[in-house]
């Protein structure tokens, strides 16, 4: 769970660099199914991380500190 502005910068660099690394192997890999299977991982996590980025900024500042 992202607590600070800082964690989100952090998470935000994070999913950029696991993009990166799915469009380097859309380039890389020209087998479809090895490609699929090299990239779910990363995708599932892109999407996870992109939730607690969403739930984060979806919180006014004097909501957050009020959850905790």
């Amino acid at each position: 769970m992202i607590v600070n502005d800082q964690e989100l910068h952090a998470m935000l660099e994070r999913i950029r660099h696991f993009q990166e690394q799915v469009a380097h192997l859309r380039i890389a890999e020209a087998n479809p199914t090895n490609f699929r299977l090299s990239v779910s991982g990363f995708l599932a996590e892109i999407d996870r991380m992109q939730l607690e980025v969403r739930e984060y900024l979806s919180l006014h500042p004097a909501d957050a500190t009020v959850a905790r």
